[in-house]
């Protein structure tokens, strides 16, 4: 996403003039999801600064800082855990746009066995997908692969042989997969990965032609 991300991080670049992080928060808030934890990283002080405490959203927002470089998508949720409590929760990359129903994981999360991700469909500069699905449950291998979309819940015991630092999730998935500890479910609504220029500009038309 460079140039646009020098001197702004990726949730803050704007969408139809907000940033794309608003559009999230508003969403999980309209569908109970009203204790958000925050991750922050490159740039992230410009984060906390434009979102705050969260109530102008209904939301009580705490952050989790990961430092300038990261920790991955795994060691950033390993590090935040403090803030998440003992019972099961959500994670929604802070670089995708859906229209995704929230509320629906809500029910899921009283049978998670130790993930449960949503799965979309393979987008063009995806074509080989991640994961397979069938029955319910998620496996590395399949005759049809469908793209991770960023949404998933996790119980912490997925992370409970985890050391600080840098990690990846795709890993910790693929081992939990391996005992039929991961659920899923693919997602045929809006869905984006806004991971190039083009992208962005592409969700920018379709905010302001809804």
């Amino acid at each position: 996403m460079r140039p646009l991300t020098d001197h702004t991080p990726k949730p803050l670049l704007p969408v139809a003039g907000r940033p794309m992080l608003e559009y999230t928060i508003e969403a999980l808030v309209q569908a109970g999801f009203n204790d958000l934890v925050i991750n922050l990283a490159h740039l992230g002080r410009q984060i906390e600064e434009s979102i705050g405490s969260g109530a102008r959203f209904g939301a009580r927002i705490a952050y989790s800082n990961e430092g300038e470089n990261g920790l991955e998508t795994a060691g950033g949720i390993l590090h935040a855990l403090p803030l998440l409590g003992s019972e099961p929760f959500l994670v929604v990359n802070g670089d995708i746009a859906c229209d995704f129903p929230f509320a629906t994981l809500q029910e899921k999360a009283q049978s998670l066995r130790q993930a449960h991700l949503v799965l979309v469909p393979n987008p063009e500069h995806h074509p080989e997908g991640d994961f397979a699905l069938a029955n319910g449950i998620v496996s590395v291998q399949g005759k049809i692969r469908y793209t991770f979309s960023g949404i998933g819940i996790y119980r912490s015991e997925l992370f409970s042989r985890c050391r600080p630092g840098k990690m990846r999730l795709a890993p910790l998935l693929r081992q939990a997969m391996r005992t039929g500890l991961v659920t899923g479910e693919v997602y045929r609504g809006f869905w984006m990965d806004i991971g190039t220029p083009q992208r962005l500009q592409e969700l920018d038309r379709h905010y302001r032609n809804t």
